[in-house]
């Protein structure tokens, strides 16, 4: 039945022009992915399910779980509800749920609802007077939802103020929303960007939707651009399913493929659930194998943090494209230099590498920083590089003509919040940040492109005295390299 579906889907991906699609932010699931998400439910045990898909768009998720209920004797009764405000793929999916309703052996009820998802639902979310104090709950919640920012002020974004931070994405919105749908011990399963799963953006959303609910499983995907069919995507995509309940488990389920057409090759690792989801900012760890795991326990015996010890990694202060008049490419009466992510070359700030624009002519404060010692980490590094972390020790030292300097705001760097660093500090945190295993556990965090301050701020990293016995260490070896690193840090994390 589902091929019938996904083929009519295929040449409403072919007719519809991509930026129609962008709109809405539509990303069509395959028929791979559909059937797995469909299999993940553990089906009530009752002749009546409810079903909710909220932007339903061609109806490939409502149709991938009727299959998988058709085959369930006891089941006698489907109740479908779907959301879909596009009216240019609203036909297709009247059309598909109609077809599978026709194909099933069981009496399927279908509803679909053109309102928006979410503005329909604020006053119910929200306990506001006038809302429904009963709404109605769903057993189950399937969903790919919309993949699109939108404004802090647009009307989704102020219906749900509790969950929303700046401007949102919708996904999260619809997420949220998808949970307080689900009845007591219902689940939901959605696929989603990563994104969620750390940084401060995320934190109101990550404190409803773990507290209202229980991750069980998550699905993740070794490439970036194979999740979805006939779509240019290069986010960072996961399956989750989650729980409507505040009974913590013990484990979670983590399974992982390279595309969505491989669920018969899954790789599948059972992790404690406070190893998963930990911390004050409840960080969401994606770990993949045993070794990830490994690296986890060793970090988190440290419950310390940068700023805990004095410390906090701070992003670059100047947007050159936006300061075009103080840039400068030669050095000039009343220039300071200005460091950009190339300038960090072998473990050490090189300057100057005759690269234009290398320096600034300011009397902005906020766009100088005192000439202490610094450690200097790249902000944006991809996956597929060899290191995500990739950092450079700056001593002041080496530059003693200059009282001020200038960063571009596409490094971080690491400062004292009192007291300038000692080099022995500096060095020490080099050891911390050219490791494997923190190299690795930022891997485990992020999945995106940038390297965030937050996060940095957030990872544990031993007592400050710890760091500088490090940092002499490898100024004795006087080896910056990434194995040395790894036999300083070994020694004092196992």
């Amino acid at each position: 039945m589902l091929e019938q579906i996904v083929e009519k889907t295929n040449q409403y991906i072919e007719e519809m022009p991509k930026k129609e699609r962008k709109k809405y932010g539509q990303f069509f699931t395959s028929i791979e992915t559909a059937r797995y998400m469909a299999g993940l439910f553990v089906i009530p045990e009752q002749t009546t399910v409810t079903l909710l898909d909220a932007g339903a768009g061609s109806g490939i998720l409502t149709c991938a779980m009727i299959e998988r209920l058709d085959k369930i004797e006891d089941i006698k009764e489907i109740i479908v509800t779907c959301y879909e405000n596009d009216e240019n793929v609203f036909p297709l999916l009247q059309e598909n749920l109609l077809y599978m309703q026709e194909c099933s052996s069981k009496k399927i009820d279908i509803k679909i609802i053109t309102e928006n998802y979410i503005t329909s639902q604020y006053l119910d979310f929200n306990h506001m007077l006038g809302g429904n104090w009963n709404p109605e709950k769903y057993d189950m919640v399937i969903g790919n939802p919309p993949y699109m920012k939108i404004s802090k002020d647009a009307p989704e974004a102020t219906a749900m103020p509790s969950i929303c931070y700046g401007a949102p994405n919708m996904y999260f919105i619809f997420a949220s929303m998808g949970l307080f749908n689900l009845k007591d011990d219902g689940e939901m399963v959605y696929i989603i960007p990563r994104s969620w799963t750390s940084g401060a953006y995320f934190k109101r959303f990550r404190e409803y939707f773990l507290s209202e609910g229980k991750i069980l499983h998550i699905h993740l995907f070794g490439s970036r651009n194979k999740v979805f069919d006939k779509e240019n995507v290069l986010q960072e995509t996961i399956i989750v399913k989650v729980k409507k309940t505040k009974v913590q488990p013990d484990n979670v389920t983590i399974t992982s493929t390279h595309t969505n057409k491989d669920f018969d090759q899954c790789t599948t690792l059972v992790v404690p659930y406070n190893l998963v989801v930990s911390g004050k900012e409840l960080y969401v760890y994606l770990v993949t194998n045993e070794e990830e795991v490994s690296v986890l326990k060793k970090l988190h015996q440290w419950d310390k943090t940068l700023p805990d010890i004095g410390l906090k990694m701070k992003t670059g202060l100047t947007v050159d494209f936006r300061n075009r008049d103080i840039l400068r490419d030669d050095v000039e009466e009343g220039a300071i230099p200005l460091f950009y992510s190339q300038h960090i070359k072998d473990g050490v700030v090189q300057f100057p590498i005759k690269k234009e624009h290398e320096y600034v002519v300011t009397e902005q404060k906020g766009l100088m920083q005192d000439n202490h010692n610094y450690l200097f980490v790249k902000r944006f590094t991809a996956k597929e590089e060899p290191r995500r972390l990739q950092c450079g020790v700056y001593l002041s030292k080496k530059f003693p003509q200059y009282s001020k300097i200038s960063t571009q705001n596409k490094i971080n760097f690491i400062d004292g919040l009192l007291t300038n660093m000692s080099e022995c500090l500096v060095y020490g945190l080099y050891v911390l940040f050219n490791s494997t295993i923190y190299d690795e556990y930022y891997r485990i965090l992020n999945g995106s492109t940038q390297v965030n301050s937050t996060e940095i701020n957030a990872m544990p990293v031993p007592d400050i005295n710890i760091i500088q016995e490090m940092g002499r260490k490898i100024m004795k070896s006087k080896d910056m390299s990434e194995k040395n690193c790894n036999m300083i840090l070994e020694g004092y994390c196992g």
